[in-house]
């Protein structure tokens, strides 16, 4: 038996220069996994801080990214090293941390997350520690590891951050970050873009850990061209747009048809 798929795609696209992009949306499941697997995608965001991902749930989901050879990206509530190992040990291949906002911080995610001598997580093996002799090294190497920034205090942190060893993302958070610089629900007002940018480009300009952000699907030029190499994406949106452009167009057609229909009376 070969076992489960090994390695991390999200891991891999990061060292080797590429863009991946990571699906979210707050009802996952691992049909939903299935469905984003099937369309080629880097990873799956299952999401412990906002959403309804429980740790019953971790286990299936990441067993069907594996079969999508899909990294399974937990985002846990809070920077809390037992969050961190527990959801690791259920079989996640990357963590999130929200609202880290210095070098300390970041430090303190790559002891919870990494085995000695890298770390002090507690040794605790799980599922995906089957069949594998050489897990301990192995989960060191390939588990990818992401912290958000959320406000300006940590964007002006943003160049040591990503230089902390281990860290492979820094999220610039584009809501929350214009909820910090009271832009409420503005994340294109021109002060808060523009802080994106500048940090993005910050962050690539170190040549450590990759920039990421949230990108809609207008704004793809736009965050490539700054260097961003860790993009979210949510499915939620895509269903509200194909939904919205699906209802436009049923009712210009209803529209056509009683005007032809009243022309005819």
């Amino acid at each position: 038996m070969t076992g489960p798929a090994r390695g991390n795609r999200v891991k891999r696209a990061l060292a080797g220069g590429e863009v991946a992009v990571v699906v979210a949306g707050h009802s996952a499941s691992s049909d939903t996994a299935d469905f984003v697997g099937q369309l080629g995608f880097d990873g799956l965001w299952l999401e412990g801080e906002h959403g309804a991902v429980t740790w019953d749930r971790i286990g299936d989901l990441t067993r069907a990214c594996e079969l999508w050879d899909m990294a399974a990206m937990y985002r846990v509530r809070t920077l809390e090293p037992s969050l961190v190992a527990r959801a690791l040990t259920l079989g996640v291949h990357g963590i999130v941390v929200p609202q880290v906002s210095t070098a300390d911080e970041a430090r303190r995610l790559v002891a919870a997350a990494k085995f000695a001598p890298q770390g002090a997580r507690g040794v605790s093996r799980g599922r995906r520690s089957y069949g594998r002799p050489g897990f301990l090294d192995e989960e060191n190497d390939q588990t990818v590891l992401v912290v958000q920034l959320e406000d300006p205090d940590a964007l002006g942190n943003a160049e040591e951050i990503a230089a902390v060893p281990g860290i492979d993302v820094v999220f610039v958070a584009p809501n929350d970050l214009a909820q910090a610089m009271g832009h409420q629900g503005r994340p294109d007002h021109p002060e808060v873009a523009g802080a994106i940018d500048a940090t993005l480009a910050r962050i690539a300009a170190v040549g450590a850990a990759a920039p990421g952000t949230l990108c809609p699907g207008d704004q793809i030029d736009r965050f490539a061209g700054l260097g961003a190499r860790f993009l979210y994406t949510s499915y939620d949106a895509w269903i509200t747009a194909g939904a919205r452009d699906f209802r436009r167009t049923l009712d210009a057609a209803t529209a056509r048809r009683t005007a032809r229909t009243d022309g005819a009376a």
